[in-house]
Order: structure tokens, then C-alpha cells, then sequence
């Protein structure tokens, strides 16, 4: 009978005291940040602790940590105030006319290279709806749709997504971009093991080009020699410019950034270097139809390789 004592019990000051405690490491601190009094902030701690029949906290020599039971409360506190914080802003759109509300997370290379015109022909068709669009390297990608934070998700196909229900969206082709005097330059094709005497411009880690390339190198029996990581492709053809190094990008990125900046692109012969991107999602019965309208409209942009 706990849920339903909670379902009375519970509210929403009280959680958010609950992460301030946890993020802040004591509850004086924590009380500060929520404008509380600290006895009453130790009050509704002890109220909660007591609807829940379980400790949250442990007290040690740098503060309060959690208990097992503290961090799956702590889980599930902060998807419950996302979804009202989401609920609030999708309520107030509809007071200024928006007739729908689609929460989507993708890697950078669908957002760089497909989505700008896919979306626009999508909101071109239904005005009344806002599309709130996130970045996330593809693992979080689909951390982000298990955990309810987003209803629609794009990432890498070689990403394990867990038991969500996908369908292809795009392919791209992978190409190494380097300056028109590198010794590489004039190949029409070139193996990935062929670049490795190069120093290389990494993306961010959890980024599915960087494992990508990892993975390649150690599978050779060799070491990528990254001189820098940066946050996105703009960054990697700047770096390339200032002979920084050389960076593996998309053909489109490359076709964006690359080539007004007077860089060349090399295709690589590789096989993991054709890559498809695929729509993630719970599950489509549970899609609202505005976000069910968008999935149907993406998942029929599949293009062939090239």
C-alpha cells in the first residue's frame, strides 16, 4: 500500500530539496539554495524518509551521500520534475497557439547534416507545432529515451539500444579532411591505417566518430594520435586549417565547413566508414500523434549510401 500513501504524501518542494541535498552535499547548504529554513528543510527530509520506510542519506566526514534507496529515489525525483518542468512549458505553448509539442535528442552528424531541412518540411506542413531539439553524442541519445526525456531519438546504428524500438533514418559516408598540401591529398580513396602517421583532430570521447576511429586504430594494432579533442565539425575544419592535424568528418560536414575553408576530403576505403543513423523511441503506441506524425515523416528519409 506505499504508493498510495505516497501519492498523498509526496510533493514536489520536498524532492527538490531532496537533489539539493545530494548535489550540494549538506543540508545547510541545500537549504540555502532552496530558501529554507534548515530545520524545516531536516523536517521534510524526515517526513520523507518516513513516507518512503527507508533512509536517503548517510551522514560521513565531507557530508550527506546516498543510500542505495537514495539514489533510485534520486532517479526517479528528477525525471518527475523534468516531466512537470516540460508539462509547464508545453501547457503555456498551447496557450499561445501551439497545437503540439515533439521533445527529440540526436547525435551532432544528424543535426549537422539532415534534420535543419527535414524539420523545416515537417513544421512547414504543421505550424502549430514546436520541436524541442537536443544534442547528445549516441549513447545518450538513448539513455535520454529510456529515462523518458525526449519521445523521438537519433543516433548511430552500432549503438546498443537497449530495448528501444528503432528504424533506419539516413546513411552518410565517413572522409578524412586535411589541407591541400598533406601527402594524402591527392588519393581518390585511402584506408583509415593509412592516416595513423598523422596526427588526427578527435571529437569529444562519447562521440560515435572518435570510437569509431579508436576502435579502428587498436584493431590495426596501432595508436591514434590525437592532438586535440574540439566539441563539433566546424571546430575539427578549423584545426585542419591552422595544420593542426587531420579530422575524419562526414562528407557533408566536410561539403558545410570543410570546403569554404579551401580544405580537401579524401573518401575512406574502410568499410565502417558508411554509417547509418536510425530513429529510437520507446515505443510507438505511446508516441502523442503530433510526435507520431514526425517519426512516420523522418523514418521515410532513408537515402542510399554514397
Amino acid at each position: 500500500m506505499l504508493h498510495k500513501n505516497l501519492t498523498r504524501r509526496l510533493d514536489l518542494v520536498t524532492l527538490q530539496l531532496f537533489i539539493a541535498v545530494h548535489e550540494e552535499g549538506t543540508l545547510t547548504r541545500a537549504a540555502a539554495r532552496e530558501a529554507i529554513a534548515v530545520s524545516a528543510a531536516s523536517k521534510r527530509l524526515m517526513e520523507l524518509e518516513d513516507a518512503l520506510g527507508v533512509g536517503l542519506f548517510v551522514r560521513n566526514a565531507k557530508g550527506m551521500a546516498l543510500t542505495a534507496a537514495g539514489e533510485t529515489l534520486l532517479h526517479h525525483a528528477r525525471r518527475m520534475l523534468y516531466d512537470v518542468e516540460k508539462m509547464g512549458l508545453e501547457l503555456s505553448e498551447h496557450l499561445q497557439g501551439v497545437r503540439g509539442y515533439v521533445r527529440m535528442l540526436a547525435n551532432l552528424s544528424a543535426i549537422i547534416q539532415f534534420l535543419p531541412e527535414d524539420l523545416h518540411d515537417f513544421v512547414s506542413s504543421h505550424e502549430q507545432v514546436k520541436v524541442d531539439l537536443e544534442e547528445r553524442p549516441s549513447k545518450g541519445v538513448v539513455q535520454g529515451i529510456v529515462d523518458g526525456m525526449a519521445d523521438i531519438g537519433i543516433c548511430s546504428m552500432d549503438t546498443d539500444i537497449q530495448d528501444l524500438f528503432s528504424v533506419p533514418y539516413r546513411h552518410d559516408k565517413l572522409v578524412v579532411v586535411m589541407r591541400g598540401d598533406h601527402p594524402l591529398a591527392e588519393r581518390e580513396h585511402v584506408a583509415f591505417a593509412d592516416t595513423l602517421d598523422s596526427d588526427h583532430i578527435g571529437l569529444h570521447a562519447a562521440s560515435s566518430i572518435n570510437m569509431r576511429t579508436h576502435a579502428a586504430a587498436r584493431a590495426g594494432g596501432r595508436i591514434l594520435r590525437v592532438r586535440i579533442h574540439v566539441p563539433g565539425f566546424d571546430a575539427v575544419c578549423r584545426m585542419v586549417q591552422a595544420n593542426m592535424g587531420i579530422g575524419i568528418l562526414p562528407q557533408k560536414a566536410y561539403e558545410l565547413f570543410g570546403r569554404a575553408l579551401g580544405l580537401t576530403a579524401v573518401a575512406l576505403s574502410d568499410d565502417w566508414s558508411a554509417r547509418t543513423l536510425i530513429l529510437v523511441t520507446r515505443d510507438l503506441e505511446s508516441l502523442t500523434p503530433v510526435s507520431r506524425l514526425l517519426f512516420d515523416q523522418l523514418s521515410q528519409q532513408e537515402n542510399p549510401a554514397s
